[in-house]
């Protein structure tokens, strides 16, 4: 039988009387603790990059920027580019996996998020994870939500506010909510 984190990262559903269900809340409890630690600390601190590399369990490259405060529940499923720069204020919740590319720019108060409760409302707090993935050079507005199973193609840009219920192809601007193609991007426009 697979491990829960491993059923969880393979999109079954999770229920909170799983007898496995510690391994991940006492997962998450210590990520919202390292990162506490790091929202304690002042943009750019020599200790920040220790701490960012303890919440995501592997060293991420140091061209990659988080500024505090940054909300995170598990920490471990996600995966930074290179020249990664992501603002105050966001929130990853990361248990389905979160992969972002390089040269990615993500403004203050985005939600990553990959994470979805069932619709039973008798079985409402079993969940069903999905991956989000996001390409090379892609910028994310202000305040966007990026939803469960969503793939955010290179250079596209999503705009300040918008919630991404559906993947976006590449070079493309999304917009509104639920986000809709508002534009095209030139290669080198």
């Amino acid at each position: 039988m697979k491990d829960i984190l491993q059923r969880e990262l393979d999109g079954e559903e999770i229920k909170t009387s799983d007898p496995d269900y510690h391994k991940i809340s006492d997962i998450i409890r210590e990520t919202m603790r390292l990162a506490y630690q790091f929202n304690q600390q002042a943009p750019f601190d020599e200790n920040n990059q220790n701490l960012l590399n303890q919440i995501f369990g592997k060293d991420i490259d140091e061209t990659t920027t988080i500024l505090p405060p940054f909300y995170i529940d598990y920490g471990k499923n996600v995966t930074l580019g290179k020249r990664v720069w992501i603002q105050q204020g966001c929130t990853f919740f990361d248990r389905g996996g979160i992969i972002i590319g390089d040269d990615v720019f993500i403004a203050p108060k985005v939600n990553l998020i990959t994470l979805n409760h069932i619709r039973n409302p008798y079985e409402r707090s079993t969940t069903v994870a999905k991956p989000i993935k996001i390409g090379n050079r892609v910028w994310i507005g202000i305040a966007a939500t990026i939803l469960p199973g969503v793939t955010i193609g290179e250079n596209a840009i999503v705009a300040a506010g918008a919630v991404v219920t559906h993947d976006v192809p590449a070079n493309a601007v999304v917009a509104g909510n639920p986000a809709r193609i508002i534009k095209k991007i030139e290669e080198r426009e």
